[in-house]
């Protein structure tokens, strides 16, 4: 497992790298200027000047990347342009709540995916598979924005049984905090959970139309230790990869959730930062997401050679 590990490591560097440079670019390549928005517009030249000599910004392009990433390596991100403070502490101060929406996301993708899956792939009631195939398509077919708004004009304004948005610490009150977290972790999880269902679905179908599952059949093994023991551990590889992937969705889409439901996290600090041109935060947290987009990755490889050891020496 360790050489297959190794194996893997020099791409997801060249990906960091490639990522890193895509970045810096593009923020380059965006217009406005970070200097002139916090200047004001009434500001004259020499006054912008000023301001851009002592961010940095009229050095060269690849003296600003190299000292970009000379910051990373030493772990001294420096101070925001605009919004205000160390990025290093803004950046941890909205990283919890964005790990705790999606950690959140991602158990609800779990559970309802796995339910979605095995229930309609082995379920013999018409009303239970149509049911299944119409939420999942309702899921695959509404938007967050769309499935926010729904989730909080049902359960928040006709219900009156969770709040419509914002976020309260577990640390200070679980059951509270469990309750504001409820609806956009489900808005987060549910196309997630319909994709991951499908997968499963078929991966199951699949695997109980092999011929030794008919073989064991007909020699009177019980259908749920067929599922169990066999379909099941079958059809799990590619959908591990799947959620891997998935994963990775959630932590993007988890940025306009969080403007939906007034979640303080990562996404809320990235509309701040690009909005205000705030080229250190902006640039920092998106290779940051791509840094656990990357780790996600290597380590659904690593569960994925585990279940499945062929690929391990290919």
């Amino acid at each position: 497992m360790r050489g297959y590990l190794l194996r893997r490591l020099p791409s997801a560097l060249l990906v960091l790298f490639g990522a890193s440079f895509l970045i810096f670019a593009i923020l380059r390549l965006v217009p406005g200027d970070p200097a002139t928005s916090l200047a004001g517009p009434d500001a004259d030249a020499a006054t912008v000047a000023a301001i851009r000599e002592r961010l940095g910004l009229d050095a060269p392009l690849l003296t600003q990347y190299a000292h970009w990433i000379g910051s990373l390596v030493t772990g001294d991100l420096g101070p925001s342009y605009a919004i205000g403070g160390q990025v290093s502490d803004l950046i941890g101060d909205g990283l919890g709540a964005t790990a705790e929406l999606t950690a959140a996301a991602l158990l609800f993708v779990i559970v309802l995916g796995s339910a979605f899956g095995i229930l309609g792939a082995t379920s013999r009631s018409g009303w239970v598979r149509s049911a299944i195939r119409v939420t999942t398509t309702a899921a695959l077919a509404g938007p967050p924005f769309v499935s926010g708004v729904l989730l909080v004009l049902l359960f928040a304004v006709v219900l009156g049984v969770l709040p419509p948005g914002g976020r309260v610490s577990f640390l200070g009150a679980p059951d509270l905090a469990a309750q504001y977290l409820l609806l956009p972790a489900l808005c987060l999880a549910l196309p997630s959970a319909a994709v991951l269902g499908r997968y499963l679905k078929d991966g199951i179908e699949r695997a109980l139309a092999e011929d030794y599952i008919r073989t064991a059949t007909a020699a009177g093994v019980a259908p749920r230790r067929l599922l169990w023991r066999h379909a099941l551990p079958n059809a799990l590889p590619p959908v591990v990869t799947l959620l891997g992937m998935q994963t990775g969705h959630l932590l993007g889409g988890a940025v306009l959730v969080e403007a939906i439901f007034a979640w303080p996290g990562l996404g809320q600090l990235a509309e701040q930062g690009l909005s205000r041109r705030d080229y250190p935060v902006v640039q920092d947290l998106l290779l940051l997401l791509v840094a656990v987009f990357v780790v996600v990755q290597l380590l659904t490889d690593l569960v994925y050679a585990w279940l499945d050891p062929r690929i391990r020496w290919e």
